[in-house]
């Protein structure tokens, strides 16, 4: 049976040391904590508590629906309406409560179901206790644990190295520096960093919030890393008309004052009349639960959307950056065939040999392990893991017959110096799709080629070729088709030879992919750098960090970047990406970074989520244009009240109304419909120029019919505020039926479901009563119909305006395609 030539704790490898007598531990490291310390360290409260990044916690759900400026102004509408008059006009106050209740148990079902999914998705290390190694839920790790490093793993505690094996330790997120370190048995740790190779393990010193990680996300834990415009617009909004309502309220209060019988009561009662319809209640309300809803229906795609804005990022994108291996291919591999360069030497023995070192297998070297079983009698002295950034492994073998050859596997062009005639036979196989590994002979130790790798090339005899197999997901060519025709550039980066890259590229009909580069080509100056990246489509030896290069330079010439990824190599592309997609099966480290993660690493989920945050995009811009329109249009009636020195027409509880069957359940009804729309920046911009022309229009209406009614019933302000009423309803309803086009069978029935509720108002004499909405006679009503139908075409041009103003029309008819998955074909021809 293979055997290593030294203790399995890596003492005798290169970077490994023997950890004897270097750490004094009470435990015995080798098994762990026992069971009862687990309880005793629990009970001390030295658990590792940090909250998950999944989500919020019910009390922060709650506080976030109940705690909020908009409430705040409400609320104190409702008090003043409470003391001033009768509980009638305090009618708003139930509807803000109950729209936020509504919110509450939309985003509680959300986090139920992210939470859900996390749980499934989460990184689980690998602990020792009792003597045992098993994967366990990091809020379940202790203080002392010792916990198992492999490549890709994420370091979810701080602790002391007590076993190292070629251990790389990427903390380039955390400090900033690029380069990964080599660790030795006596250093540090720190939660929040990645294993780029080797392994080792570690013990916990420092968890829960006192971990270094912890505290840097104690600091920014109220920042969202997803930009997103919709919030950001929205705030903006929000805050515009927060400093509008004092100076508006101020006016008015003071012009009902002067103009109005009843003194400071009906003043102020006519005052909150005009301010509480300027206050978008529902708007911050609806964007949670449209995100809340669009989670959750992706969580039954097995997708888990770590940050809810990532949703809106992803249908923003106009480039969208592929890896590879395991997003456009299987990540299971098959060696297609061996290609003997050197006779005489048993290749499948040294294979298998190499396979059996290698504890954590990337998908190459699991086909090797899979075609080659480990030998007997072969023994190792030193080893090195697969690095990325290296692109090789390596080990000092000795066969049962005592020869001892150190032998490298990995990629050719690594391995061999430019211009070697069997690079001739690697690229020839790369253009048919295949991937290839190079077996070789080392004359140098492993210590002498790790610490000079430019030596590595000029010393080494090639052995073999390893020819391995890709196989294209089938789903993947209609979900880059899918992308293109939603204008949306696909890009692969990998670290494959590049013509392997260009050949998997152009099998799954992916535009540009004829045109593939070597980014070892790539110039290093930003400028440059930006110019060849925008114009090609298909890279190959592309490094980690040449990765982060490729999306800085996409950014950096104003692109909104999606990054898909699963391994080690992809996290710092992830993390400086504008929305990270990572596949459930990828490496914990990037599991972390992502803001996406496909469970069920189905690629065909994606276009869902794109066309997801379609929906969630337009369906808020479409419940901004109704609730900018009704702040408009009472903060123009307020002003214009004033200037004609008249009592405010209306009372609380008809504007009440108004709102709830013009505005507020439609709102919701707009909210969860099916949508289209392509999205397009300048949120603020084009809200305004759909609202602020329909306000103006609904206010002149508004106060023309009041005026009109004012004459006719010869100073009846009831009378005419109740034709006054009627206008606004009917050019509410306009503007509403206009937000809710293209025409479906749905809009209409909601356009006739709230004009059928005010109809019934009218015709129930107790809702007449209660709202005092009294319609006299025929002479007014009729102007009142008359001059919302004129009001009605002078909105059908602002909207044709506002149209004409967008930067771009909706997108073509493209529901996201049926991708389900059924079997994976060959990528070679």
């Amino acid at each position: 049976m293979y055997k290593r030539s030294k203790g399995a704790n890596g003492t005798g490898r290169v970077g490994g040391h023997d950890t004897a007598g270097l750490l004094p531990l009470p435990d015995d490291t080798a098994r762990g904590l026992t069971s009862a310390d687990v309880a005793r360290r629990t009970g001390r409260g030295e658990g590792n508590d940090v909250p998950a990044r999944s989500g919020r916690t019910v009390g922060d759900v709650v506080r976030a629906n109940f705690c909020t400026r908009i409430n705040a102004i409400i609320g104190v509408l409702l008090v003043i309406a409470l003391l001033v008059g009768p509980v009638h006009d305090a009618l708003f106050g139930l509807v803000i409560l109950a729209n936020t209740l509504i919110g509450v148990v939309l985003e509680l079902r959300a986090k139920r179901t992210l939470d859900r999914l996390a749980a499934v998705g989460e990184a689980r290390p690998t602990v020792r206790r009792d003597g045992r190694s098993f994967a366990l839920a990091p809020a379940r790790i202790v203080l002392g644990d010792v916990i198992e490093l492999g490549p890709g793993d994420r370091i979810v505690v701080d602790g002391t190295l007590l076993e190292a094996n070629s251990l790389e330790v990427d903390a380039s997120l955390l400090t900033g520096q690029a380069d990964p370190v080599l660790k030795r048995p006596g250093d540090d740790v720190m939660s929040g960093s990645f294993v780029v190779s080797g392994s080792g393990a570690f013990v916990a010193r420092r968890v829960g919030r006192d971990t270094r990680a912890a505290r840097l996300a104690e600091e920014a834990r109220r920042r969202t890393l997803v930009n997103s415009e919709l919030r950001d617009g929205i705030n903006t909004l929000i805050k515009y008309v927060t400093y509008a309502l004092i100076p508006v309220g101020i006016v008015l209060f003071l012009g009902q004052l002067a103009a109005g019988d009843g003194g400071v009561p009906e003043a102020v009662r006519r005052t909150t009349a005009g301010i509480v319809p300027m206050v978008p209640e529902g708007l911050v309300l609806l964007t949670s639960v449209v995100f809340a809803v669009g989670a959750v229906r992706l969580g039954k795609r097995d997708c888990l959307v770590q940050e809810l804005p990532a949703i809106e990022g992803l249908a923003r994108a106009d480039t969208l950056c592929l890896d590879k291996t395991g997003t456009l291919t299987e990540t299971s591999m098959d060696v297609d065939v061996v290609y003997e360069i050197e006779q005489g030497v048993r290749v499948g023995d040294v294979l298998g040999a190499l396979g059996a070192l290698d504890d954590r297998p990337d998908a190459g070297m699991r086909a090797v392990i899979d075609a080659y079983p480990a030998p007997e009698g072969w023994t190792e002295k030193e080893s090195v893991p697969f690095s990325a950034a290296r692109r090789w492994s390596g080990a000092t073998l000795t066969d049962p017959a005592g020869s001892t050859v150190t032998w490298l596997l990995g990629a050719a062009d690594a391995l061999l110096a430019p211009g070697h005639s069997v690079l001739v036979a690697v690229d020839a196989y790369g253009e048919r799709g295949l991937r290839v590994l190079l077996l070789a002979r080392c004359s140098l130790p492993l210590s002498e080629v790790l610490a000079a790798p430019e030596r590595g090339p000029y010393a080494t005899a090639p052995v073999a070729l390893v020819v391995i197999a890709q196989r294209a997901r089938e789903e993947a060519p209609a979900a880059l088709r899918y992308f293109a025709e939603q204008g949306v550039e696909a890009k692969v980066i990998s670290g494959d030879n590049a013509l392997s890259v260009g050949a998997v590229a152009r099998g799954l009909g992916l535009p540009g992919g004829d045109r593939h580069l070597d980014a070892r080509q790539l110039p290093d100056d930003p400028g440059p750098l930006a110019e060849v990246v925008a114009g090609s489509a298909v890279f190959g030896r592309v490094g980690p960090h040449r990765k982060l290069d490729i999306v800085t330079a996409l950014r950096s010439r104003g692109r909104t970047v999606a990054m898909v990824g699963d391994g080690v190599n992809d996290v710092l592309a992830l993390k400086e990406a504008d929305v990270a997609v990572c596949m459930g099966t990828g490496s914990p480290a990037a599991r972390a970074e992502a803001q996406i993660v496909l469970l069920d690493d189905d690629f065909s989920t994606l276009p869902s989520v794109v066309a997801e945050g379609r929906r969630v995009i337009g369906n808020i811009e479409g419940v901004a244009h109704l609730f900018l329109t009704k702040t408009t249009y009472s903060a123009l009636l307020a002003v214009l009240v004033v200037l004609v020195d008249v009592p405010y027409p209306f009372l609380p509880r008809q504007l009440t109304l108004i709102g709830a069957l013009t505005i507020g359940i439609p709102a919701f009804a707009l909210a969860l419909a099916p949508n289209t729309v392509r999205p397009q920046p300048h949120f603020v911009r084009r809200v305004l120029r759909f609202a602020v022309p329909c306000g103006v229009v609904t206010a002149m209406a508004t106060m023309g019919s009041y005026a009109v009614a004012d004459a006719v019933y010869d100073g009846n302000r009831e009378a005419a505020a109740s034709v006054a009423t009627l206008t606004l309803f009917l050019v509410g309803l306009w503007v509403l039926s206009i937000v809710a086009r293209p025409r479906t069978w749905w809009s209409v029935l909601l356009v006739l479901a709230m004009a059928l509720s005010f109809a019934g108002v009218q015709l129930v004499p107790s809702l007449r009563t209660f709202f005092q909405l009294e319609l006299v006679g025929a002479t007014a009503p009729c102007a009142a119909v008359g001059i919302a139908v004129v009001a009605g075409a002078l909105l059908e041009s602002a909207w044709r305006i506002a149209r004409r103003g967008a930067v771009d029309g909706p997108s073509p008819a493209l529901p996201p395609p049926d991708l389900t998955r059924t079997r994976s074909t060959p990528v070679v021809p």
